[in-house]
């Protein structure tokens, strides 16, 4: 399987150590679904599950909250014919903004753990990439990051 066999089948990790590239093509050859989106557009919350319902193709129920994208991740289903069933995953240049700082990524992060855990339970393969955007007008962010 390539590049995917020296990375656990249920992670969640920064892309910086990987070449996106290589992980596509080692995705595609695996049978393994591919979710891709880039958020560089996105500045807080609500543009981040809107790109990620978009690029996703969640459906027009998707409440747009952290626990709506949860259930709409884990009820997608790998492509039928793999032979390795499951899903890469590709959320790049998550804004670091005042309105979308480190506990929003992290709560963020959280969900796609979380899938990852019911993926493994599963026996399927759920492998999530991420990078941050690099810089963005910082301010300091009130409050705990939470599900809501």
């Amino acid at each position: 399987m390539g590049t995917l066999s020296n990375i656990p089948p249920h992670a969640v990790l920064p892309l910086s150590a990987y070449d996106r590239d290589a992980l596509e093509r080692a995705a595609e050859r695996a049978d393994q679904r591919l979710l891709r989106v880039d958020l560089a557009p996105a500045t807080d919350k609500r543009g981040v599950l809107a790109a990620i319902a978009n690029a996703f193709s969640l459906p027009a129920h998707f409440g747009h909250n952290l626990d709506a994208l949860y259930d709409c991740v884990t009820d997608m289903t790998p492509r039928v014919e793999a032979e390795q069933p499951g899903f890469l995953v590709i959320l790049e240049n998550m804004p670091d903004t005042a309105d979308f700082g480190h506990e929003q990524r992290e709560a963020l992060l959280d969900v796609f753990r979380d899938a990852a855990d019911f993926f493994f339970d599963r026996k399927t393969a759920f492998r999530v990439f991420y990078s941050v955007r690099a810089g963005g007008s910082r301010r300091a962010v009130a409050g705990p990051g939470r599900r809501t």
